[in-house]
């Protein structure tokens, strides 16, 4: 397995889709996954460090692994199958049982930011033609996180508002204000 981060999310225009760009921590191969909106928004919100005033469905999967005393390891990315990336959470009990919980990589990968724990994609997967990679990619290595961008936030915005979560985009607004003064 290798570990890698987020490197950023990325908005595609031509076909109007969304994708986690993730980076090998020790290389420079990049593999980008789809994502719906709503997770790319999960996942941009918590690199942004924009807090919401309620938890979303993966802080509330976060909170019930702390509240029961259980340790998200890492999550890990198997495989790309039938056009689908194959994902588990690698869950640590009290008693130090390893758990496997099957989960969507986009998901598992806004609860491991989270919790902070590793992401790791299997070696097969960065080497097999059947899956995007990218190469070319504006990044600084020696930033851990992606530099936060107004663009990247009033795009947020947006989505925010035609979801009607409108507690997140009044946050993303007032960073938005923060950044532009």
């Amino acid at each position: 397995m290798i570990q890698v981060k987020v490197a950023k999310i990325s908005y595609r225009p031509s076909d109007k889709n969304y994708y986690v760009i993730l980076k090998e921590i020790r290389g420079d191969k990049y593999l980008s996954l789809n994502i719906s909106h709503l997770e790319a928004q999960s996942i941009a919100l918590i690199l942004e460090s924009v807090d919401t005033i309620r938890p979303m469905h993966h802080d509330l999967i976060c909170n019930l692994l702390n509240n029961f005393d259980l340790l998200l390891k890492k999550i890990c990315i198997t495989e790309f199958k039938d056009g689908l990336f194959k994902s588990y959470l690698e869950i640590e009990t009290q008693n130090n049982d390893i758990k496997k919980v099957e989960a969507r990589p986009s998901d598992a990968i806004a609860i491991a930011l989270r919790a902070n724990s590793t992401i790791l994609i299997s070696k097969k997967m960065m080497l097999d033609d059947k899956i995007e990679h990218k190469n070319l990619i504006q990044y600084d290595s020696n930033d851990s996180r992606p530099k936060i961008s107004i663009k990247k936030l009033k795009n947020n915005l947006k989505i925010a508002i035609n979801d009607e979560n409108y507690e997140i985009a009044a946050k993303i607004r007032d960073k938005i204000k923060k950044l532009e003064s």
